[in-house]
């Protein structure tokens, strides 16, 4: 699945019954529970980073990156606002992008 396709997934379950839908129950719990899941799962692709387990570290990051979505529509950022926001910073030093925040 792409990460576009993902994304729309998540939009389309915003609405959904949370007896129905995993995604539709972590949203019906707020951005904070969203958030909570996100950095659980980051924490865990953090792990396998440090282990070295390659396979692991790509079922942790594919969790990671859903639960990262799932948080931020969860406060109404949709992906098209992340690649906006990356192609606003493309041709930019990473270097001299940090300086400017």
């Amino acid at each position: 699945m792409s990460i576009k396709r993902l994304a729309a997934t998540i939009a389309a379950r915003k609405d959904a019954d949370p007896s129905s839908s995993w995604t539709a129950k972590l949203l019906a719990k707020g951005p904070e529970k969203c958030a909570e899941k996100f950095g659980e799962e980051a924490v865990e692709a953090i792990i396998e980073a440090v282990k070295g387990d390659r396979a692991k570290l790509t079922a942790e990051a594919a969790d990671a990156i859903y639960h990262l979505l799932v948080m931020c529509a969860a406060r109404d950022v949709n992906l098209a606002d992340i690649e906006a926001e990356l192609t606003r910073r493309e041709g930019q030093s990473g270097l001299a992008e940090k300086a400017s925040r």
